[in-house]
């Protein structure tokens, strides 16, 4: 066995605010894993290396679901060569380096394998990850559940199986979690976000939020709103969730602990993307239970009387503050 995959650093909680650093400087190759220790007992993992995907029984399937993760609109978007069931995103568009950015906060894959079937308030149910991936299609991809026991689906699934098979069961690697910044003491600001938009993203994402190519082709810059971004009900709708992600992974290349905008900044620019016009859809199922409503979701009903406004926008910790008086 690589003795890599035996190491583990520990990393002090005081650490974490200068970003992840370790105590040690032996390298860490790929199927390295990290012990991150802080005040959840969080852990860093890194991926299994894709070299190793050929010894696996089902190398084609896996390879072909890494594909289809990494390049979701070739084959499933509006003109996808196996299906026309999905917007012109791809799955790596938020789930960076094909579900496998090693960073912290970087919202990879790896903690699915281990904690699926999971337990969700927003739908009020046991997930399994087919469901998981279907919900994702029908709001971030702004599209239509793939078949359960199809080949893109079993393919996407095998992939995300096959990236945790290493991972501890009930373990959340901290680098499949978005960061949850600090409120803000106010609402956040769309006109500051627009400052932010503009000198920050517009170079990749363009002035009128629609993405596209990088200079030689080799990288695609998604839409961030409009008809082929995604929809009311994606996750990315919320700002916390829109926010934590910039953080830590934008501008594109950016790590935890590299951040080039600060908190504010942060809330503030998905305030303006999150503000701009963007495909509506409507899943009345959600949250069953309203008392576990996340706060920052956009739409009510609510179990407190703040309006759809401040729930969108903030300031949030008002609404945390009266909830937990009154749940808690």
């Amino acid at each position: 066995m690589n003795p890599f995959k035996k190491l583990v650093l520990i990393i002090l909680a005081g650490e974490m605010s200068g970003g992840v650093s370790c105590r040690s400087n032996i390298g860490t190759g790929a199927g390295n894993s990290i012990t991150l220790t802080d005040t959840l007992k969080s852990v860093l993992y890194l991926s299994p290396d894709t070299s190793e995907i050929r010894q696996s029984p089902q190398a084609d399937l896996i390879w072909y679901g890494r594909e289809l993760v990494a390049n979701t609109r070739k084959y499933l978007g509006p003109a996808g060569i196996v299906a026309q069931v999905s917007n012109q995103l791809n799955c790596q568009n938020c789930h960076l380096e094909a579900g496998t950015k090693a960073a912290a906060y970087s919202v990879n894959f790896l903690g699915v394998a281990a904690n699926y079937p999971l337990y969700r308030y927003r739908s009020g149910m046991l997930e399994t990850i087919q469901f998981r991936i279907n919900d994702c299609m029908m709001r971030s991809m702004n599209g239509k559940s793939l078949d359960t026991a199809g080949r893109e689906m079993k393919a996407i699934v095998a992939y995300i199986l096959w990236i945790g098979k290493d991972i501890p069961a009930k373990i959340k690697p901290i680098n499949s979690q978005i960061e949850q910044l600090p409120y803000l003491q106010r609402a956040a600001d769309t006109i500051n976000g627009k400052k932010v938009y503009t000198a920050k993203c517009q170079l990749c994402h363009g002035v009128n939020g629609d993405g596209g190519y990088s200079v030689d082709a080799a990288i695609y810059y998604p839409p961030l709103w409009g008809a082929g971004s995604y929809n009311t009900g994606a996750g990315m709708y919320r700002l916390s969730s829109l926010a934590g992600f910039v953080k830590n992974n934008m501008p594109f290349g950016v790590n935890h602990g590299q951040s080039q905008l600060s908190n504010e900044e942060c809330w503030d620019v998905a305030a303006f993307i999150n503000a701009k016009p963007r495909p509506y859809k409507n899943f009345p199922g959600d949250w069953p239970d309203i008392s576990k409503k996340a706060i920052d979701h956009p739409f009510g009903p609510y179990a407190d009387s703040f309006s759809e406004l401040q729930h969108k926008y903030g300031p949030f910790e008002p609404i945390a503050i009266k909830r937990k008086k009154k749940f808690n």
